[in-house]
């Protein structure tokens, strides 16, 4: 039996699969919706499923694009349809992204208000779900020298310690530093555990002669200067 020529032909998946790419050349990537630009990322689909398909299922199961792109590389994986290869490739872009979004200071960089800070950190810190204490080593015309990660995990007095704040500090000879630290909540507003090991560290800095300029809570709402509130103490 012939084929009926006026019957609607079933698009196969790597027809599916360049649609988005025909859009993409024909408007540019603004006119692409979320599923689109993903489904170019996936770039095939799995088994009964195109790669558009699979875009769709993956934005609603893991509820937006924005938290699918804060799953860590073992929770992609364990996606139906996504292998380690797609998972990296993911990963990838979402990293690209963020280093293109974010204004990085480099070293020889002055600070000149927090929100040079903020906007040195929002992107990377902004997603985590635990906290992580950083530490910016300034030297005597507050230029950047280079950054410390001193910790992840709930801010205490016993996780932020002195010694690993000032340690890298008095190694490089920096004058003076900037805590920061994010919110995981997503409200930047700094608890009395905050202002407490602030406070710890601004008299340990009188002692070693290391000035601390800023504490800096980084968080999804914004940000909060402690110096600015007159709250280094």
């Amino acid at each position: 039996m012939s084929e009926n020529p006026g019957a609607e032909r079933p698009a196969d998946s790597r027809e599916v699969c360049e649609r988005p790419r025909e859009r993409l050349r024909s408007h540019g990537p603004e006119a692409l919706s979320e599923s689109e630009l993903l489904a170019l990322l996936l770039r095939t689909g799995a088994r009964g499923c195109d790669a558009q398909s699979l875009a769709k299922a993956m934005l609603g199961a893991g509820g937006g694009l924005r938290t699918l792109c804060e799953l860590p590389l073992s929770a992609l994986c364990g996606v139906r349809g996504i292998g380690p290869a797609k998972a990296a490739a993911l990963i990838a872009a979402v990293e690209i992204g963020r280093r293109i979004a974010s204004r990085r200071l480099g070293r020889g960089d002055p600070i000149r208000s927090p929100a040079d800070v903020h906007a040195h950190f929002h992107q990377r810190l902004r997603g985590q779900r635990r906290e992580h204490f950083m530490v910016l080593l300034l030297d005597g015309r507050q230029r950047v020298m280079s950054e410390s990660q001193v910790s992840q995990g709930t801010l205490t007095a016993s996780l932020v310690h002195p010694r690993e704040v000032f340690r890298p500090a008095v190694r490089a000879a920096a004058a003076g530093v900037v805590l920061v630290h994010n919110h995981p909540s997503g409200d930047p507003t700094p608890s009395a555990e905050d202002l407490a090991v602030t406070k710890r560290l601004v008299s340990a800095g009188e002692i070693l002669g290391i000035r601390v300029v800023d504490h800096v809570v980084v968080a999804e709402q914004g940000y909060h200067s402690l110096q600015e509130n007159g709250q280094l103490g």
